[in-house]
């Protein structure tokens, strides 16, 4: 009796398990962090036809304010940040909000003010003061806006906890998003000088603990969110930052390991993971992917990198892993599929326009997004075949969410739900 009430239950869990994990997309670049998504049924084709009318797009939001926050999706409702201007002049105040947005229909559920503030700081013309990424976790929303605070708020907007204690001089504003690793909310505070990364308590928003980045990079500046991996049975919290990417300890924050890169600077690409290697891409003024082995310890620059790619790297676009095949994009559009082991590159192709967003995989496919608002659909594979291309005339820099027959876009003035 207990065997045959058993195995239909755990076929319900994994079905059920399989469908929840389909639904959401709970973070920046989904739920493994890595932009892969287990969607189906996710459209090729979008846009305006010859008569302007919409094409497999579902419904288009206006979202008030600006911000390049990407799309969060958790139970059926989508959450994003954005900042409102309060008046005119320099110093005319900004209100920093976070949005619930019905996902099947796009209506505004609520918007909310979390934070305002004089609105002194200088912003880069392709970064905004709503830059991070909702962080979703149970009955909870995790907001962050860099140097400007970090709250949470309960799935009705109402605000648990703020923290406003980690003020630090930004340069071009606020980029990274946070990431949950147990107890704590982790992210990195790369400003101009003194950079650390920081572990809050998700419960109360005190600091657990907090570890000072040490490089010899002279512009310290850069706005990279970390990635939680496990090592031969031990967790690492990888976070690159100028002039190194490091691994910390997460219940203490101590560093494992660093690998080295000079003066990389105004790092943003998150790390991906995977064959025993993170692979990263090291900033600005010229970017470098790297894949470096996670086994080591202390300075592992001349022991653990496994090779380097200087043709193609990306200042902004993540990287993307597909099982043997690593894929990128650079900010001016070069896309190529590489060899994750040994570097090789299998094709590199032109795929127009300027880039920023990261790309995904979902239903089979690769999806990029150029700033211009223009959508590259690609077959993956270690030859280069082009799908489809998909124009929303909107200026678009954030990254995609995605859930089972959509896909969510986020441009300049408005949210998308793409579907069939």
């Amino acid at each position: 009796m207990f065997k045959r009430i058993f195995i239909p239950l755990v076929v319900f869990y994994l079905i059920n398990l399989e469908k929840t994990r389909a639904a959401d997309w709970p973070e920046f670049r989904g739920p493994t962090g890595q932009g892969h998504a287990v969607a189906r049924n996710l459209p090729v084709e979008w846009g305006y036809d010859s008569t302007g009318a919409f094409k497999n797009i579902a419904w288009k939001q206006p979202i008030p304010g600006r911000g390049w926050s990407s799309p969060s999706l958790h139970r059926g409702k989508l959450y994003l940040t954005t900042a409102v201007l309060g008046g005119k002049g320099t110093n005319a105040g900004i209100s920093l909000r976070a949005l619930c947005v019905e996902a099947s229909n796009g209506k505004i559920l609520w918007d909310h003010e979390v934070f305002s503030h004089p609105m002194v700081t200088q912003i880069h013309s392709k970064n905004g003061h709503a830059s991070p990424t909702p962080l979703l976790e149970g009955d909870h929303l995790y907001i962050h806006f860099g140097h400007q605070g970090t709250a949470c708020l309960d799935l009705g907007g109402k605000i648990l906890w703020k923290n406003t204690s980690l003020a630090y001089s930004p340069v071009h504003g606020n980029g990274g998003s946070p990431i949950i690793v147990d107890n704590a909310l982790v992210f990195s505070c790369d400003g101009a000088s003194e950079p650390f990364v920081v572990a809050l308590n998700k419960t109360t928003g005190e600091v657990i603990w907090k570890t000072k980045r040490e490089t010899d990079a002279k512009k310290k500046f850069s706005f990279s969110t970390p990635l939680l991996i496990t090592v031969n049975g031990q967790r690492q919290i990888i976070s690159p930052g100028s002039g190194a990417v490091c691994a910390y300890e997460p219940k203490s924050g101590k560093e494992i390991w660093r690998a080295r890169y000079g003066e990389g600077y105004s790092v943003i690409p998150r790390p991906v993971f995977g064959h025993g290697m993170i692979f990263i891409g090291t900033g600005y003024d010229r970017p470098i992917v790297m894949a470096i082995r996670v086994d080591g310890k202390g300075d592992v620059t001349d022991s653990h990198v496994a090779w380097t790619l200087t043709k193609g790297a990306p200042n902004t676009p993540s990287l993307i892993l597909i099982g043997d095949d690593l894929y990128l994009v650079s900010d001016a559009g070069i896309a190529s599929c590489v060899d994750a082991k040994t570097g090789k590159v299998h094709w590199q192709e032109r795929l127009g326009g300027n880039f920023s967003a990261s790309p995904i995989f979902a239903d089979g496919r690769l999806y990029f997004q150029n700033e211009e608002g223009v959508g590259t659909v690609l077959k993956p594979g270690k030859e280069f075949q082009k799908l489809a291309t998909n124009s929303l005339n909107e200026r678009t820099l954030a990254s995609y969410a995605v859930t089972d027959d959509a896909i969510f876009i986020r441009t300049e003035q408005a949210l998308f739900r793409v579907q069939k």
